[in-house]
């Protein structure tokens, strides 16, 4: 892990003040080696747990993903319900500067560069179809209107611009304080998306898109988005096939787990008690959220 040389923009979104922000994202894997070699070498992951066919890797001590390797699981599905990318939030412009000259010198296969007016966003997938963005966000002032709303857009990123900002010191790997900013899933349908990551998880809609619903919490863009480009009127997801396990989501304080009891129960939305004070629930594709008290 590496600290990143130039400090955090002071009027960066307090990812940690918010009431809910991501935590672990868990993926089932066919080739563990491979997958735990890509986020280690070509994201900059450390390593920090290995067992029989489990590796959790993050940044510094933080645990970001955990690999459940599964040799026998079917190939990643672009059309079914799941993940559609976990996105890498960095400390800075300089930081995605770097990371990007470092991806680009090893021959990473680089699907996309975008600026969402909220962030600078690179776009790429691991070697088994799961998506990955790696991005940084812009100040707060720069996407919240006078009304509170957020403006969101997907125009092509100053690539440039964006190498320059990284000039003058080589990546070494995932900075301090880089994290999952945000984890964009596939979905059946939007209005059901919003059922569940609203209604139960208790999410602010905080933009919708054509086919896409993004969900925030303590006024960021989005720490949770659902889209059905390519997933509309998906089914219940396949248990035996590979892609996302499961994305773990950090309440500020316990009361916040206590009311998703109540609302799932309101519901009809099944749930489990889990480790920590936490509670285990599916949206409606059987996407596993795994909520707990940070």
């Amino acid at each position: 892990m590496s600290v990143s040389s130039e400090p955090k923009n002071a009027a960066a979104f307090n990812m940690d003040a918010a009431p809910m922000h991501v935590g672990r994202v868990g993926l089932r894997v066919r080739d563990l080696s491979a997958t735990a070699r890509f986020y280690r070498d070509v994201i900059g992951l450390q390593e920090l747990e290995r067992s029989v066919g489990r590796v959790v890797l993050g940044a510094g001590a933080v645990p970001l993903v955990v690999l459940d390797g599964q040799p026998d699981l079917a190939p990643v599905s672009a059309r079914e319900a799941g993940l559609f990318h976990t996105a890498f939030l960095l400390p800075t412009r300089g930081d995605l500067g770097r990371w990007l000259s470092h991806a680009a010198g090893l021959g990473a296969r680089i699907e996309g560069a975008s600026d969402h007016i909220v962030s600078e966003a690179v776009y790429l997938s691991d070697p088994e179809g799961n998506g990955i963005e790696v991005y940084a966000d812009r100040p707060e002032a720069d996407w919240r209107t006078p009304d509170g709303t957020v403006t969101m857009s997907t125009d092509p990123m100053d690539v440039e611009g964006v190498l320059a900002a990284g000039e003058g010191v080589v990546w070494q790997g995932m900075p301090e304080g880089g994290r999952v900013g945000h984890v964009h899933l596939r979905v059946g349908e939007t209005g059901a998306s919003e059922g569940f990551y609203r209604d139960v998880l208790g999410f602010d809609i905080s933009a919708h898109y054509p086919g896409a619903s993004f969900f925030g919490s303590g006024g960021y863009h989005h720490q949770l988005a659902g889209n059905v480009w390519g997933s509309r009127g998906a089914d219940a997801r396949d248990p035996n096939r590979a892609g996302l396990d499961f994305v773990e989501i950090l309440a500020r304080d316990s009361g916040h787990v206590s009311s998703v009891r109540e609302r799932a129960g309101h519901a009809g939305v099944a749930l489990k008690e889990a480790g920590q004070g936490g509670v285990s629930l599916a949206d409606p594709w059987g996407t596993r959220i795994h909520l707990r008290a940070a």
